[in-house]
């Protein structure tokens, strides 16, 4: 693991609710895990989603790439690293990965790609890039 290219992480731990009957937690919840991630370091860059979204922007997803290595269970600890490429005039692409903690065990290697929409539309980010310095 390279862990010099992640610029951001957040450490979390997985709840009872989120495993399915085989005591794993469901494939379906890495998806929240990697959102929660992105959300929290959109913030902390500044970027607003409530007075976006009132100016007519709206950043969303449009495609997810996620390769399941390992599973969680309850009460795992587990951290989750990212960072961010530009790709295009227009596209955010997240590459995301989630290590079970103490061991740094590799549990979900992720890309997300994102992009941004002015009233329904795609546009440019031009703002969100210069904030995100790419």
């Amino acid at each position: 693991m390279e862990e010099t290219k992640f610029t951001y992480s957040i450490e979390l731990t997985v709840r009872d609710y989120e495993c399915d009957i085989q005591g794993v937690v469901n494939n379906a919840i890495y998806q929240h895990y990697l959102e929660h991630a992105r959300h929290e370091f959109l913030i902390s860059k500044g970027i607003n989603f409530i007075k976006l979204h009132e100016e007519g922007i709206d950043l969303i997803v449009t495609r997810a790439e996620i390769d399941y290595k390992y599973p969680l269970r309850s009460s795992d600890k587990f951290v989750i690293r990212l960072y961010i490429l530009r790709e295009g005039n227009a596209r955010l692409l997240f590459i995301q990965e989630i290590f079970r903690l103490p061991d740094e065990k590799l549990i979900v290697k992720a890309k997300i790609t994102g992009v941004a929409t002015k009233n329904g539309k795609p546009i440019r980010p031009g703002e969100i890039f210069d904030r995100l310095n790419i």
